[in-house]
């Protein structure tokens, strides 16, 4: 099919619900459908938006082009769960459907306020000579999770910025109400600005937000601010890095600054951005509180502007596990939330004793398993795991001890994005490998490297499931691993 804008501008109403059941079979035939994942029912899911615990349930949206793989007129999404990996499907809850939002519903959040939950998010509207015009957008839901009203609070843009100015995160603080919203300058910078509200929901300016970074991409997408461990943290994506060494391999980034943010001042002390994930497919995460009072990160497994395998059955992209996000030493660390150790059925323990020759153990669940790996002696300079298959596709994570330079690389993986060049992504760990835990379900691999301090996240698409684990070294090396099964989410 022949992606035209008026084909990407079509709505749910254009089809019969006959059609639409037609599109989800064809869906499930796909041979990459995730197991314990948040996926699209049909079409392209991404920015995951208004993630809250709210009266006893975790709810969370994503952004759904629902007619094809392909970014187009943006609804929400609606998933809930009690906890955070049985997420049931409940169905699109915001439409396009208002002269404000006419050309898409694009990202936002939610907040609690007197018992009612509100979502903002940014309306999308074009003219007749197709120029764009933003407006932030404020939804009541009643308790059912249903729109009972929505109007603008934002309409078109302050003076000094470009039409790319989206995806408001909200916030309580004292008696006022703030959001941060991701920015270009007329001058072709990212920036990240920050509005104060009243009760009545009445928002301005106060500014952008002084983090030193000048020159540090054309756009920010998806900010989120909030406090962790008595520090400031400001997650977003930066547009138009380009790569340096190891880091900004992606097309597109999305890291972290920590310090000290002043509400008076808007100054944002810190020292330096920081990559949240240094796999292949991680963008725009959005952070809530978990019942527990834990900052819970959940990310787009995927990235704009990349062709997926996934494609020819109509349907693209997933949600990340959820994380645990705590601070070590001026370091994000994410581990995985415990609610997903749930999912566990059976499990299998073994020692293995790695020197010259390789060692091979069997995948417990080939396609939805987790593996937790230990090094508990290293006299090697060098070792390897390797993930395959009977088709001779492999997944392969190396580890130089000498350098402390950890690789991931799916060159021979499987079927690849179509337009990604470098299929290798490597990370420098500031202390020697200890462990890696390991999440795969039948098309990605999300490794938690010492105990979260770095991550690596990576969509997948071989022929068959990976059925084999092997380590490799080039000396004497003790490797305690625990695998689980893990049933369906």
């Amino acid at each position: 099919m022949e992606w035209t804008r008026e084909a990407r501008y079509r709505g749910l109403a254009s089809i019969s619900n006959d059609i639409f059941e037609a599109m989800k079979d064809q869906v499930n035939q796909s041979p990459w459908r995730q197991h314990y994942h948040i996926q699209p029912v049909t079409g392209l899911l991404n920015d995951p938006n208004g993630f809250i615990y709210f009266k006893g349930k975790y709810h969370l949206f994503y952004q759904w082009f629902p007619l094809g793989p392909v970014h187009g007129l943006k609804y929400w999404y609606h998933v809930e769960s009690e906890d955070l990996i049985h997420f049931e499907n409940k169905g699109p809850v915001i439409y396009p459907d208002t002269t404000y939002d006419s050309h898409g519903a694009y990202s936002g959040s939610s907040i609690q306020i007197d018992h009612h939950l509100y979502v903002f998010y940014t309306g999308n509207h074009r003219t007749k000579a197709w120029e764009r015009i933003p407006n932030q957008m404020v939804a009541k839901l009643n308790d059912d999770i249903e729109v009972v009203a929505k109007q603008p609070i934002i309409e078109g843009v302050p003076q000094g910025y470009t039409e790319h100015f989206r995806d408001p995160k909200v916030w309580q603080e004292d008696e006022h109400y703030y959001f941060v919203i991701g920015a270009q300058t007329t001058e072709q910078t990212g920036r990240a600005l920050i509005y104060q509200g009243d009760t009545s929901l009445n928002f301005h300016l106060l500014g952008e937000i002084d983090t030193g970074l000048s020159e540090f991409g054309y756009m920010w997408e998806c900010p989120d601010l909030f406090k962790l461990d008595d520090k400031d943290v400001l997650i977003f994506c930066p547009q138009g890095i380009e790569p340096d060494g190891i880091h900004f391999q992606n097309i597109y980034q999305s890291g972290y600054i920590i310090g000290d943010f002043s509400l008076e001042t808007l100054e944002m002390k810190h020292d330096g951005f920081m990559e949240l994930d240094h796999g292949f497919d991680f963008y725009a995460p959005q952070t809530t509180l978990s019942k527990e009072g834990e900052r819970v990160l959940i990310g787009w497994m995927g990235l704009p502007d990349i062709n997926y395998p996934t494609d020819q059955y109509d349907w693209a992209h997933c949600l990340t596990l959820p994380r645990v996000l705590n601070i070590k030493d001026d370091t994000l660390i994410q581990k995985v939330h415990p609610d997903v150790e749930k999912l566990r059925v059976c499990s299998y323990e073994a020692i293995c004793e790695v020197n010259q020759d390789s060692t091979m153990i069997d995948l417990i669940h080939p396609e939805r398993s987790e593996v937790d790996i230990s090094i508990v002696e290293n006299e090697a300079d060098e070792l390897s795991v390797v993930f395959s298959n009977q088709s001779d596709e492999a997944v392969k994570i190396s580890y130089e001890k000498y350098t402390g330079a950890l690789m991931l690389d799916r060159s021979q993986s499987g079927t690849l994005p179509s337009n990604q060049d470098n299929q290798t992504r490597t990370v420098k760990l500031n202390q020697p490998l200890q462990s890696l835990r390991i999440f795969i379900d039948t098309s990605s691999m999300e490794i938690f490297i010492n105990e979260g301090t770095h991550v690596m996240t990576t969509r997948l698409f071989p022929k068959a499931p990976y059925e084999h684990c092997m380590f490799s070294a080039s000396g004497n090396v003790k490797i305690k691993t625990k695998q689980y099964e893990l049933k369906r989410g």
